[in-house]
């Protein structure tokens, strides 16, 4: 439930004036909580880590293998999420850099992510982190409204 909170808070700041309001505003993290999945032992699923402060749960990243057919091979960075109020702290860079450190043990040496369209916070925290566009794109549907989303990509040796 402490991710959940987290992810919800997150979407409801950084994603104002990306994805409507009345959808932002609705969401629930008891809607959300079942969604994660902590160490799980089979590389082939999703894994969450945390980071916490003081035994409070302040972020997470989510890995796994990389989903479209076209990245056999790679590893992608499903979600890194840090609460609001504790964005500029280091915990995002923490928490990408395990992300990456558990893509690189797994064995894979190329990583991909997908962000928002117009998410200059992100797209600035992920180009400080070695990642740039590769040209992917693609179209999600979320609260009725379809929102463009694009592809980042990096080694994970660098």
């Amino acid at each position: 439930m402490a991710v959940a909170r987290v992810h919800v808070r997150s979407w409801q700041v950084a994603y104002r004036g990306l994805i409507p309001d009345d959808y932002l505003d609705q969401l629930r993290p008891e809607e959300r909580a079942t969604r994660y999945s902590f160490g799980n032992p089979d590389p082939l699923q999703p894994s969450t880590m945390v980071a916490a402060d003081e035994g409070v749960i302040r972020g997470f990243a989510t890995t796994a293998p990389a989903r479209e057919p076209d990245l056999q091979g790679y590893g992608e960075l499903w979600a890194l999420y840090v609460d609001p109020g504790h964005w500029g702290r280091g915990i995002g860079a923490a928490l990408a850099s395990a992300a990456r450190a558990r893509l690189s043990g797994l064995g894979f040496a190329n990583a991909v992510l997908w962000m928002l369209e117009g998410n200059v916070q992100a797209d600035r925290f992920y180009r400080k982190d070695g990642w740039a566009p590769d040209g992917g794109r693609g179209v999600r549907s979320v609260g009725g409204v379809n929102v463009n989303k694009v592809r980042y990509r990096r080694r994970l040796d660098g």
